[in-house]
């Protein structure tokens, strides 16, 4: 194989006082000898390796000394990062970066492993999670068929037999029941890979020229990146049916409204294709009857995916199997190990029925270079098939090391910890009568809000004294971090208990936090309306 075109090659060139250059010279010259720097010495990886494992260990042991989400403005980084890259490194360039993460980086980032953060969802993180990730990238392959890498293929095959099982799902989708899984990036991924599945399925029966009378189906509470994937199938705008959702049935999906919604599109002459449902949404984590929704989806040929992002996770506890009820009519479904199951970031697990509709729309064509002759007719998969991209990382590595070194049951423990956490916030909410929790709690999300007393506007006062609520627990100094919902006109606070750091004392300074602010708050508004009044 031939050489880079540009290197650093040893040539006598002599500057303009007769002297040669202290430094190599960078020059277009192939027939000259060539030293190429070596970026993959071991000994270099070595130390700098130890670096990386000082420097976020540390990380890790100061999280406390860090608001969770940084106070800057738009412009803090780019206006004191130079405008073009370095044309050669300075001296101990890797450490000098390092401290620039550290000085420069760190104050501006939101820190998701706080013990404190509640905002979101978690990113959870752990020691085999990171070092897997290190793992993945150490020996980067690029596993998109059987033959570019034997071994990743199939440990993926196992793997994701393994957590199917571990989620206890139905064995219809796992490759030992007729269907099978895949390791992606995110969700996103997932119900795009099986909305196109499920598309091209329909117009082979239907025929192609009717792309623009299929009609997809959610609720109004289903993530966003359903909406967007369906964009991208081709799916008309108008064509996306949000079935409303009500306080009455804790906003999940009503599979009487979902039948009223199919039945008036088949009646107007389109053409019902696929249904969202969801197992813990992104605002309360409401829960979609998804056995109830299968039947109506069934009576119209409809593709039923169940996006389980975060609650998915739950499912290792077996006292949550009831959320799944009616899964083994589903097509397809998906969740994300990286948000509770201590994976780190990135990876979302998807298992389908029939892995057939996957490989019929995402195949590709003109394999000469890819294909392996002694691989045929073995039952091997080739990944490239089943997913969006060919480029794709060996995700199933970092899976099989959480799941070895932690088991099943601690993944459980795990889980149940956040979710005794999540009982005793919620408990602490009841017991202040000022508050109330609006949402039933599923998992490990509490939703809540303080009662705007009627003296002070009741009802119509609210949304604005939570939204005060909000931004005063959030400019606590070092105080948690939390984030909102607006659902159903009712503005709440969401307090997601997820962190793999997170204590039972940090959920009760939060609360402590919470209470203190709402009590600052409405002394201000008495104060306010006594003079008004």
């Amino acid at each position: 194989m031939a050489p880079p075109s540009h290197c650093f090659v040893t040539v006598d060139v002599a500057t303009d006082n007769g002297a040669l250059p202290a430094a190599p010279v960078m020059v277009d010259a192939p027939q000259q000898k060539l030293q190429c720097p070596n970026v993959l010495d071991a000994e270099e990886f070595r130390r700098q390796g130890h670096q990386v494992i000082d420097f976020i260990a540390d990380y890790y042991a100061r999280m406390g000394d860090y608001p969770v989400h940084p106070s800057v403005t738009p412009g803090f980084l780019r206006d004191v990062l130079p405008t073009d890259a370095p044309r050669r490194p300075g001296p101990d360039a890797f450490g000098s970066a390092l401290q620039d993460v550290r000085d420069l980086l760190l104050p501006g980032m939101t820190h998701w492993q706080s013990p404190r953060h509640f905002a979101h969802f978690p990113a959870s993180s752990s020691t085999v999670g990171a070092l897997g990730e290190a793992l993945i990238a150490g020996i980067n392959v690029v596993p998109f068929t059987w033959a570019a890498s034997p071994a990743a293929t199939e440990l993926e095959m196992v793997v994701v037999d393994w957590l199917g099982k571990a989620l206890h799902l139905p064995e219809s989708l796992l490759f030992t029941g007729g269907g099978g899984g895949t390791f992606l990036g995110t969700t996103c991924e997932a119900i795009l890979c099986a909305l196109v599945s499920a598309r091209d399925q329909k117009l082979a029966e239907i025929g192609g020229n009717r792309i623009g009378d299929l009609v997809v189906y959610c609720s109004d509470q289903t993530h966003f990146s359903f909406r967007k994937a369906a964009r991208i199938a081709g799916i008309q705008r108008d064509h996306c049916r949000e079935v409303q959702t009500y306080h009455g049935d804790m906003f999940a999906l009503s599979p009487t409204e979902l039948q009223a919604a199919m039945q008036a599109d088949v009646d107007a002459g389109l053409v019902p294709l696929f249904l969202c449902a969801t197992v813990g949404t992104t605002q309360t984590t409401a829960v979609d009857p998804v056995g109830e929704l299968c039947a109506v989806a069934a009576s119209h040929g409809v593709w039923v995916h169940v996006d389980a992002a975060y609650a998915g996770s739950a499912l290792v506890c077996p006292e949550f199997r009831h959320v799944i009820d009616g899964m083994e009519f589903v097509d397809s479904f998906s969740m994300n190990p990286h948000k509770w199951l201590l994976a780190n970031n990135d990876c979302c697990a998807m298992w389908v029925k029939k892995p057939c509709a996957l490989v019929a729309a995402l195949g590709t064509e003109q394999e000469y270079i890819l294909k392996d002759a002694a691989a045929e007719g073995h039952g091997v998969v080739d990944y490239k098939d089943w997913t969006i991209t060919l480029t794709r990382r060996f995700r199933a590595l970092k899976i099989w090391l959480v799941l070895r070194c932690y088991g099943v049951d601690g993944l459980r423990d795990h889980i149940r910890s956040h979710l005794r956490m999540a009982e005793a916030f919620e408990g602490m909410v009841r017991a202040d009568a000022r508050f109330e929790v609006v949402t039933e709690r599923h998992f490990a999300l509490v939703c809540f809000r303080l009662r705007s007393p009627e003296k002070l506007g009741g009802e119509k006062t609210a949304n604005q004294l939570n939204r005060r609520l909000l931004e005063e627990v959030n400019a606590a100094t070092p105080g948690p971090y939390m984030s909102s919902a607006n659902v159903g006109g009712i503005y709440m606070l969401r307090c997601a208990i997820g962190s793999t750091l997170t204590e039972e004392r940090h959920v009760n300074d939060a609360w402590k936090v919470v209470q203190d602010r709402a009590s600052a708050i409405l002394r201000k508004m008495e104060i306010i309306y006594s003079v008004l009044g």
